[in-house]
């Protein structure tokens, strides 16, 4: 069974390409904001899974050893397009899910919730999800700190690209600044020679 996908998929991957993110190593600031995700919610799984062309792979995770599965059977593939929080109380009991293999194998999953990674342009690169093997439902103030670690999420995200970019100028710049100090030595090598012509 293959994933819906948003309206704005093309547009979605070009903006999460732009992160460079994708199979990247772990790092702290993403998995506290997992576990903190796991610790509020009360589940043994918590996630940072962001979506590609065709496979979800996860950031981070907490209590699952997988670093990734097919787009086809990702329930964050689902939870990206919705604007809120997409809520799978029992997956047995839900027709989109009961087949799943994520189901009725490994990591035998049965609650669902995930919030949408959504950038200011509104694209869904992924989600913040919490995860269990017993059906279950969030309570108001969960799905509120769920929300708002995703909005971190979000923002450490953006920090990280910024971080980038602003290295990848500064390198730009110190090539720029290495160029013309060599073009200043040859010039200075070039004018050494015309006056050390001229004295002789």
């Amino acid at each position: 069974m293959e994933a819906v996908k948003p309206k704005n998929e093309e547009a979605r991957l070009s903006t999460l390409e732009k992160y460079a993110i994708l199979d990247t190593d772990p790092e702290l600031a993403f998995d506290d904001l997992t576990l903190l995700a796991s610790y509020v919610c009360k589940t043994p799984m918590a996630l940072i899974s962001l979506i590609d062309e065709e496979r979800q792979w996860f950031k981070s995770r907490v209590g699952l050893t997988t670093t990734e599965t097919s787009r086809d059977v990702a329930f964050c593939a689902s939870a990206i397009l919705q604007s809120e929080i997409f809520e799978v109380p029992d997956a047995l009991a839900d027709e989109r899910f009961r087949n799943n293999p994520l189901v009725v194998s490994e990591p035998h999953i049965r609650f669902y919730a995930g919030a949408p990674l959504i950038t200011e342009d509104g694209y869904a690169l992924g989600t913040l999800c919490v995860i269990d093997q017993k059906p279950r439902q969030l309570d108001p103030d969960q799905k509120e700190a769920l929300k708002a670690l995703s909005r971190l999420v979000l923002s450490q995200l953006e920090f990280r690209r910024n971080l980038m970019l602003l290295k990848e100028a500064l390198n730009d710049r110190t090539k720029d600044e290495h160029e013309r100090q060599a073009e200043c030595q040859k010039l200075q090598a070039t004018l050494m020679r015309v006056l050390g012509l001229q004295h002789s």
